[in-house]
């Protein structure tokens, strides 16, 4: 029997994770949410793997536009984090008036400061249990500069992260 959804989401909160914040624009409109659950997949081509909530408000806008950017963000962007997870609010294009955003390749928007940003066209989205997994091909990446600590998400918190000397 498959363990109970309490324990399993327990238990993922035991594993630390980056923090991304996921952006489309194009004919389907802007959006964006926050997640955690971002990995590649293959560097030949180079394939992210993307897990988004069927209910985010934006998520039709991303079947539609084809594109998206995961920026990675810096622990100094944990206020773009809360916005774009929905925990202020705010919603739709007016996320983006946290943070200041430029363009890649596809178009989707580019946070500045992000630790990094990758540009990428979805190929393939499957459908499991709530979420709908996005397999995007990467067409660009722009990394941050500095030394900059990632913001990680850990036991249901926030938590910095940086590489000691």
């Amino acid at each position: 029997m498959p363990v109970e959804r309490k324990d399993f989401r327990d238990a993922m909160a035991q594993l630390p994770a980056a923090v991304n914040v996921i952006t489309t624009d194009g004919a389907g409109g802007k959006g964006g949410f926050t997640a955690s659950a971002v990995c590649s997949v293959t560097d030949s081509p180079a394939t992210l793997l993307v897990c988004m909530n069927r209910t985010v408000s934006s998520a039709e806008a991303f079947r539609a536009n084809g594109v998206l950017c995961v920026n990675t963000l810096s622990a100094a962007q944990e206020e773009v984090s809360n916005v774009f997870a929905g925990m202020t609010g705010v919603d739709g294009p007016a996320r983006f008036e946290t943070g200041s955003w430029g363009r890649l390749v596809t178009g989707a928007p580019v946070l500045e400061g992000a630790l990094v940003a990758c540009d990428a066209r979805i190929t393939d989205i499957l459908e499991k249990g709530t979420h709908l997994v996005l397999f995007a091909e990467v067409e660009a990446v722009r990394l941050g500069a500095g030394e900059a600590a990632a913001l990680l998400y850990f036991r249901r918190g926030y938590c910095p992260l940086s590489r000691a000397a």
